[in-house]
């Protein structure tokens, strides 16, 4: 019968792992930037794009007439209504850093952060 128990070795391993994603978690927090612009997409398609510092509510038309509520507020963005029918964009919550997004697939309608002064490309695709 083998030995159950945790050895030395085991709980350094453990520790260092828990370590690692503490590390982790922390630095994407704090090297996240703030956005500035909230990116409307439809289809592909940038039909819109709103200074996240200002308040605002617009509607957005998705394909084939589907509807969603875009609401911008205290510097956040979020889908306050939506016509399509699990309305998990609505669930998504509200956005503000930069590269987050809230995705509606029925209707087709991504918003994006995008950070202010941010560069469009990254290091892989220059």
């Amino acid at each position: 019968m083998k030995d159950r128990r945790l050895r030395r070795a085991d709980l350094i391993l453990i520790a260092i792992l828990l370590a690692a994603g503490v590390l982790m978690s922390l630095g994407a927090v704090l090297l996240s930037r703030d956005g500035g612009t909230v990116v409307v997409r439809v289809d592909g398609e940038v039909v819109a794009s709103y200074p996240l510092s200002e308040d605002r509510e617009a509607e957005i038309a998705g394909v084939n007439g589907g509807v969603n509520r875009l609401v911008i507020r205290d510097g956040s963005a979020r889908i306050e209504e939506a016509s399509c029918p699990d309305r998990l964009c609505v669930g998504m919550g509200v956005i503000r850093r930069a590269g987050q997004s809230i995705i509606c697939l029925p209707n087709r309608v991504v918003i994006e952060i995008a950070g202010s002064g941010a560069p469009e490309t990254d290091a892989v695709s220059e």
